[in-house]
């Protein structure tokens, strides 16, 4: 790459019919159900799911006879991840496919078959495996590099905004894999001059108290986990960020798709674009706990030129050079 270096809870439950060829399977004729436990709705993670299809038709897979995906969904409301494991569990899945550390958690509390994780912050320090060359247990799939990442979106954002200015952080800190990425997070301010500021969001309705906040605070910039908080209320946080004039890093394309200003991490399509592989390993009889578990080999940098535009920011030359991708 160039740079150096989602009144009443309820529970949408998409159950979609798909299908794949599996010519090499040991189990001719047998009909897969690939469960997925998600933190936002199918529509809203539309480009991800057909993205891990995508990558099962290049494994060989056809769509239309020998599997369905059964699709949980959160709704950006963490604390619901148990209650949904279980009634997936109930499903009787042959594999299951989930995004975060909470949605990890729970699964592993709950479901006995192969899990495969599409993203986790630090599988490790959330409790999910001891090891990411050897995970064990029915664990495994990918990190996204966010605890990784945290400093140098903190310096990115410290080339847009004056020396000492206050920069929002939001995150579930109740997801044991966060802690460590503020952590960075503050280490990343020390080096660029800037002080982090905290806003604990435990779930979607939280976030609106937290950008109350942000005002009180007067941040000069924020930086947006793209998670299960946060994924369903991006349009709310952008529409935020452009009304108040303030820059916005997120950890994700999705956050820049939203009209975003700029994303830094791990490229999601990839992460479930590459779940494919694993769950080809794993129902063609590989052992979960003996697939280490892949971290990415490519942080992706995007900045949208138009909203910069838009919130009257002027975009370093050099900030340009590094991205990997300008949106005119």
């Amino acid at each position: 790459m160039k740079n150096r270096d989602r009144p009443r809870f309820s529970v949408l439950v998409f159950t979609f019919a798909l299908t794949l060829s599996l010519s090499a399977f040991a189990q001719p004729g047998k009909v897969y159900r690939i469960g997925m436990l998600e933190t936002e709705s199918a529509r809203v993670n539309q480009a991800n799911i057909e993205a891990l299809l995508r990558g099962l038709r290049e494994a060989g897979y056809v769509e239309g006879k020998n599997f369905v995906i059964d699709y949980r969904s959160a709704d950006g409301r963490p604390e619901k991840f148990p209650d949904l494991a279980a009634d997936l569990s109930r499903a009787k899945p042959d594999i299951v496919v989930t995004r975060g550390s909470p949605a990890a958690l729970a699964a592993k509390a709950t479901i006995q078959v192969p899990i495969v994780m599409a993203a986790s912050a630090d599988p490790i320090a959330a409790g999910i495996v001891k090891s990411l060359a050897h995970p064990g247990g029915n664990i495994t799939g990918l990190t996204n590099f966010e605890r990784d990442t945290a400093a140098k979106k903190m310096e990115i954002l410290g080339e847009l905004v004056p020396k000492g200015s206050r920069v929002g952080y939001m995150s579930n800190m109740a997801n044991p894999a966060n802690p460590p990425v503020w952590k960075q997070v503050e280490r990343g301010a020390r080096t660029a001059g800037l002080q982090p500021v905290l806003f604990d969001i435990r779930d979607a309705q939280a976030v609106t108290a937290a950008l109350d906040e942000a005002l009180k605070h007067r941040v000069a910039a924020l930086y947006v986990p793209v998670e299960g908080a946060t994924l369903g209320r991006l349009p709310d946080i952008v529409r935020f960020a452009a009304e108040h004039k303030l820059p916005a890093i997120y950890t994700s394309r999705e956050g820049v798709d939203a009209g975003g200003l700029m994303s830094y991490g791990a490229d999601y399509l990839y992460l479930y674009y590459r779940v494919a592989f694993y769950v080809d390993k794993i129902l063609k009889g590989a052992k979960p706990g003996d697939l280490p578990i892949e971290q990415p080999s490519k942080v992706n940098f995007v900045i949208n030129l138009k909203t910069a535009r838009s919130l009257g920011i002027a975009i370093p030359r050099e900030l340009l050079a590094r991205a990997d991708e300008v949106i005119q």
